[in-house]
């Protein structure tokens, strides 16, 4: 049988699903009470009880998927998914969330639609991947408690959302980790774009005196410029996340960080188009000596196994930030589970995954 001919018998179905916070979740943008998602299954009509299933983990307000036309997309997508296998990337160019979500589906098919897409020590030997423990904005006395709790939990990376509150009360949290545990924790803090340029300069000087590791997108997305000015003066380093999104060819990419130079990059597949789109950026990285480090954007544990599994075969050495899979009350059960401050995939638990 050919391949043209095996993938005429390729189907696909999606549907939509509310995840639902347990506790409201709050950045400097904005507050998230819960999280709408899709997912899409493809299956070979010759064997339709084996499917793959991928998640669209879109973020509106932050993704650069066209939302205007989302659903038409996914509507040719998923009913057209035999003409488009092999070329998907092209023709839904301007839906990255749908291209990582197709990109999820045909792995998890090609390996038997068991949820297993790389086969590796960490789906097979319980081999962990470290991970950042993530404190939501709240008052500072409940920063603390769940930095306390993280870090009680075997955290020895904690991820600080900054910019939505007073910044001495975050200050005040910060001071509170250093004093307690110095430098035994490392602490990186996102401000998800607060501050302009002025505003950052003196922010930065001030936490410069604390440990931190670094600043997740300090300035708004698309200022270029002063990026490049913030990360020459080092004052601690700089890590891009939001302006990494909707630059999408490889020569766009390389230019944008020839430009800024920042010293890390945070990749997000489902919100840069996936696994390939995602090693792009990792080797215009290497070649510039910027860091990395791979990011779950708040999906279900569909989307967060397959970001875990792939970014188990990078051979990361650093905590990644994997740490999103408990936010949820109505999350799918999955293998998955986080212990002493590591993401482990359990063989004796099981996938409980059900179209509804």
């Amino acid at each position: 049988m050919t391949i043209k001919s095996i993938l005429k018998m390729l189907k696909a179905r999606h549907y939509k699903k509310n995840l639902l916070f347990k506790k409201p979740a709050r950045t400097s943008r904005n507050t998230l009470y819960e999280k709408e998602c899709c997912y899409i299954e493809i299956w070979n009509d010759n064997n339709p009880q084996i499917k793959g299933v991928g998640e669209c983990g879109y973020l509106y307000g932050l993704s650069a998927d066209n939302f205007e036309t989302y659903d038409m997309a996914l509507n040719d997508c998923t009913e057209n998914i035999h003409r488009y296998t092999d070329r998907y990337p092209q023709v839904f160019s301007k839906y990255p969330s749908l291209i990582f979500a197709v990109e999820q589906a045909l792995l998890d098919l090609q390996n038997q639609g068991k949820r297993i897409l790389f086969n590796s020590g960490f789906v097979n030997n319980k081999k962990p991947i470290e991970i950042n423990g993530l404190i939501w904005m709240d008052n500072a006395a409940n920063m603390i408690k769940q930095a306390v709790e993280k870090i009680n939990n075997g955290f020895k990376c904690i991820k600080m959302k900054i910019g939505a509150i007073d910044f001495q009360e975050e200050i005040n949290v910060i001071e509170y980790i250093n004093n307690k545990y110095g430098k035994n924790i490392e602490i990186r803090v996102d401000a998800n774009g607060a501050y302009n340029f002025e505003e950052a300069i003196e922010k930065l000087n001030v936490l410069k005196t604390y440990n931190i590791h670094s600043i997740e997108q300090p300035l708004k997305k698309g200022d270029c410029d002063n990026y490049k000015k913030l990360c020459e003066m080092k004052i601690i380093p700089v890590a891009l996340d939001e302006e990494l999104i909707g630059v999408n060819t490889y020569e766009e990419k390389k230019k944008l960080i020839e430009h800024i130079k920042p010293q890390y990059l945070v990749l997000k597949p489902s919100l840069l188009g996936g696994f390939s789109a995602c090693e792009e950026w990792i080797n215009i990285a290497r070649e510039n000596s910027c860091g990395w480090w791979i990011t779950s954007a708040l999906e279900s544990n569909i989307g967060l196994n397959a970001i875990a599994q792939w970014t188990y075969t990078l051979n990361t050495n650093i905590p990644q930030g994997l740490g999103t899979g408990s936010l949820y009350i109505n999350n799918i059960q999955s293998p998955l589970e986080v212990n002493n401050g590591k993401l482990y995939y359990n063989r004796h638990k099981s996938w409980q995954y059900n179209i509804i």
